[in-house]
């Protein structure tokens, strides 16, 4: 048997050592997954919801031991800590409440039209349904928002799917404790265990083990790209290909115009400074590429940040291997001056070195942003084009900034999910209208969010039902409308029966 051990972040210390789950392990819990799906896609959307509020629940009641081994493992402090549990909670809450009122289905209605000409019309209804049993991946920069109860395990259950989590090995702790937390709440509710289950793993061989599982149907997963993509072409490859919805690299470039920079640099300055090193720059929104045009202004912005970077205290890391990710990453950045290597890392390039050297804008993970001088407004617009997919962007402007920033507007919604103005995009609300997203590769699907609550359709499908008897309809379906729910009836929402 293959063993692991957990280690103290700030100290090294081993904390406990954990077995690496063996193939018939993976096959057990995917197995146990598949027995459970038709139950808990039976399940209605008050007892989905009443599991997920039940979850929340016994996650609080693990109280202050979960923090603190959270802390040992993680190094993060203890108050964000309490935050990201509330968070936790929160949005397992919120896709209680939305499948308790049960309309994200989408069900729509075009009733039989037998009188039509030329030819007649079958009855059509049509809803979404679960995919059934996901892997999910749980990330190390929140061990437990983007964890074992992270936004991908929420949103899988939420739709009706088991869910199978592998573990992530800077965490096993914290995922061991979070893990009986969600099993008793399934036991509680009266639901088959399969309905969750967790493996430990340091391998890629017990990752592509479940992910090649035939009886997994879909994949979330939040980290690098080179895991994601390794995760995503073994899908793409099996003999019946399945989704994998990862979320893996991004800049969050930012842009500061011209008025902006002259009205309130040294505040640009102070915000930008705190939010790249925000949790030791271990945020997948950090701002890792920062663009002015050369200017009076611009400099006085590049020195104060380079400044308050140098006076920063350095932090550690989540852990060993993301270290030292982020030394070698550090290195790779040829060509660039160096500003600060405090306890924020700034280096400094001109666009058009930026362009000619497009390799050089890739994401370093940890307290890191690159600056860029551009000539000129068109020079920003060029390095924006040139820039891959991304999770975020932010614009800082005065209303005169904004009235001469459309072009470069443009630019940007293309290439990000979350388009921000005058604001810092370390903040992810968990809110229906959040996009946490973007196109490659940002996300492998740029259509998805793995945050908030559209993150359940990625675990739903659609199916058209014609011409079927009443009797065999879902509930959501049927002509009394039962539930209660919004529906499309010949293309008009009402809540109405037919």
């Amino acid at each position: 048997m293959s063993t692991f051990t957990a280690r103290h972040a700030r100290t090294g210390e081993v904390l406990a050592t954990y077995a690496e789950a063996a193939p018939a392990q993976v096959d057990a819990s995917v197995a146990a997954a598949v027995a459970a799906a038709p139950v808990f896609a039976a399940a209605s959307g008050a007892q989905r919801a009443a599991l997920l509020e039940k979850i929340a629940d016994e996650i609080v009641a693990l109280g202050a031991p979960l923090l603190e081994l959270a802390h040992a493992e993680t190094a993060l402090p203890l108050p964000r800590l309490e935050g990201e549990r509330g968070r936790t909670a929160g949005q397992f809450r919120l896709f209680a409440a939305l499948v308790r009122e049960g309309s994200w289905v989408d069900a729509r209605i075009d009733p039989a039209l037998p009188q039509r000409q030329p030819l007649p019309r079958p009855d059509l209804r049509r809803m979404l349904r679960p995919l059934g049993p996901v892997a999910v991946f749980g990330a190390s920069n929140f061990p437990l928002a983007f964890s074992v109860a992270g936004g991908d395990t929420a949103s899988a259950l939420a739709a009706g799917n088991p869910v199978v989590v592998k573990a992530h090995p800077a965490h096993p702790g914290t995922s061991d404790l979070v893990a009986g937390a969600i099993a008793r709440a399934v036991a509680a509710c009266g639901l088959p265990a399969g309905v969750f289950a967790m493996v430990h793993g340091t391998t890629p061989a017990t990752s592509l083990a479940l992910v090649r599982h035939p009886a997994i149907e879909a994949v979330g997963f939040t980290g690098s790209a080179r895991a994601g993509r390794a995760l995503f072409d073994a899908a793409a490859a099996r003999p019946r290909p399945i989704p994998v919805f990862a979320e893996m690299s991004s800049l969050n470039p930012v842009f500061l115009l011209p008025a902006a920079l002259q009205e309130r640099g040294p505040a640009l300055a102070e915000g930008l400074a705190g939010s790249f090193t925000l949790g030791v720059g271990q945020f997948c929104t950090k701002p890792g590429l920062v663009v002015g045009v050369a200017s009076p202004a611009w400099d006085a912005f590049v020195a104060a940040l380079a400044a308050k970077a140098q006076s920063l205290p350095a932090g550690t890391m989540l852990h060993a291997g993301i270290a030292a990710a982020f030394t070698a990453g550090l290195a790779e950045l040829k060509g660039v001056t160096w500003l600060a290597q405090g306890g924020g890392h700034v280096a400094h390039i001109a666009a058009s070195d930026l362009l000619a050297h497009p390799e050089l804008a890739h994401e370093v993970f940890g307290p890191f942003t690159l600056l860029v001088t551009a000539r000129d407004a068109a020079e920003v617009r060029a390095v924006a084009a040139a820039l891959d997919g991304q999770l975020t962007a932010t614009l800082h402007g005065t209303d005169a900034d904004f009235a001469d920033a459309a072009d470069l507007f443009a630019v940007l919604e293309r290439k990000a999910g979350r388009v921000l103005a005058n604001g810092f995009p370390t903040g992810v609300e968990v809110a229906p209208a959040m996009h946490h997203g973007g196109p490659y590769p940002a996300t492998t699907d740029t259509r998805f969010t793995s945050v908030g609550t559209a993150a359940i359709f990625r675990f739903a499908r659609p199916v058209c039902y014609q011409n079927i008897p009443e009797a065999l309809l879902p509930a959501e379906l049927k002509n009394a409308n039962p539930l209660g729910l919004l529906r499309l009836l010949d293309g008009k929402p009402t809540r109405d029966p037919l």
